[in-house]
């Protein structure tokens, strides 16, 4: 193996094309409906589904999605809006009122095409009556600090949101609403990824108050109250308002480790996915990757060397310092790093399929037995900025950061760890 990077970059190029918009929406497209097609979209990606879709369906179509910053794609017919992300703005709050508009007014014999993708949460805030913008600030930035899993955190915002957990398409009512999702969710739940806008679960008030004191995440008393109060629950899945709508997983996490596996295949190393639903703290799941990776190269066992060992899923990362910058799949890289420190023959790449790992332009990092070795070197320690939570800047300091751009889907991490030798 004559670079390992460009390997493991190739590996990550696969797995993202088995995700591409256009490929995972072809086989999955409705029927014509009588009357109009309102497209609604949100999510990390939804501006790519959107051109997709328009491409594919060929007749003129009505509607918007909404997007982070920098990740607008030209559409023809449909209007694209920017939000921030991972924390919602006001520009996350028209873009919720123009989904609302778009489709109201709507018949049975129209149909709403819903494009979802993650990053859903974040981009549509709409707090409800005696909530602000600001209280959704707050609630989001308490959960992406809290270390719970994603399932945990859509499942507490849905009960402070007028557009989460299924409440999106219940406006869309009497139309048909077909929802195509891209899965960035462990298990490919469809009423997880973005909070559900389209899709309702069974998760009610009183079990979103249990995960609150489960995982001790200090939320403002108004929140609280809110999800305490009747006017926090949601339509649940038996609702009239949902017969005859739709749910189709267009792409996830699954499929795209496979495409890399059968890239890694291709090139005559074997392939063993260990799970596409992985979550945890990701320093956590870390050293437990740093820990098979050694047993391979060191005893070649479980597997024989050489291989390459793929996850996927959602991590987390509960906040520690002040200061620090990065991202889930840069701590799950720090760790390893550490764990694997003057270990030959172990290569590695961590990087979200979106192509933005945390808040700044780096989709993950590399790193290899010499990476805790070079921050040394720089005068950093591994631990110590781990302690911080600063993972961009080690390997900043490191050079092994990976800056792909964004890339139009998200299936979520993605993990490569390429193992050459034993003994």
């Amino acid at each position: 193996m004559q670079d390992e990077r460009a390997f493991l970059t190739g590996l990550f190029e696969a797995a993202v094309a088995a995700a591409d918009p256009e490929r995972a929406l072809r086989a999955a497209l409705p029927e014509k409906p009588k009357g109009r097609t309102v497209v609604i979209g949100l999510g990390k990606g939804a501006a790519q589904l959107a051109a997709a879709f328009e491409r594919l369906w060929g007749d003129p179509v009505e509607g918007v999605v909404v997007t982070r910053y920098g990740y607008a794609a030209p559409c023809q017919h449909l209007r694209v809006m920017e939000a921030a992300h991972p924390v919602p703005d006001a520009a996350g709050l028209e873009a919720s009122a123009a989904l609302f508009e778009a489709v109201s007014r709507l018949g049975p014999d129209d149909l709403v095409v819903a494009l979802v993708c993650g990053g859903g949460s974040a981009l549509l805030p709409a707090p409800p009556d005696g909530l602000t913008l600001e209280d959704e600030q707050a609630l989001n930035r308490a959960l992406l600090g809290s270390g719970a899993p994603i399932g945990v955190m859509n499942a507490i915002r849905k009960h402070a949101s007028r557009i989460k957990g299924g409440r999106l398409a219940a406006a869309c009512a009497p139309a048909r609403v077909v929802s195509l999702i891209v899965s960035d969710v462990p298990g490919d739940d469809p009423a997880q990824v973005a909070s559900g806008p389209t899709v309702p679960d069974r998760v009610d008030a009183k079990a979103a108050l249990g995960m609150i004191e489960a995982w001790n995440i200090a939320l403002p008393d108004t929140i609280l109250a809110h999800i305490r109060s009747a006017a926090s629950a949601a339509p649940m899945p038996d609702d009239p308002c949902f017969s005859g709508n739709e749910v189709h997983v267009v792409a996830s996490a699954r499929l795209s480790l496979e495409a890399a596996a059968r890239k890694a295949e291709e090139a005559g190393l074997s392939a063993a996915i260990l799970s596409d639903s992985v979550e945890g703290e990701a320093r956590d799941v870390g050293y437990v990757h740093a820990a098979i990776a050694r047993e391979v190269a060191t005893h070649g066992r479980p597997f024989a060397p050489p291989v390459v060992l793929l996850s996927g899923g959602e991590t987390t990362v509960t906040l520690r310092g002040d200061g620090g910058r990065g991202g889930r799949n840069t701590e799950f890289l720090l760790a390893f790093a550490h764990a694997i420190d003057g270990q030959d023959g172990i290569h590695a790449l961590a990087a979200d399929t979106d192509g933005i790992d945390g808040t700044e332009d780096n989709a993950g990092a590399f790193a290899d037995g010499t990476t805790a070795a070079s921050l040394r070197d720089s005068g950093e320690d591994a631990m110590t900025l781990l302690s911080r939570n600063d993972a961009w800047g080690a390997f900043e300091r490191a050079g092994g950061l990976f800056v792909p751009g964004p890339t139009g889907t998200n299936v979520n991490d993605f993990r490569a760890i390429l193992v050459t030798a034993a003994g």
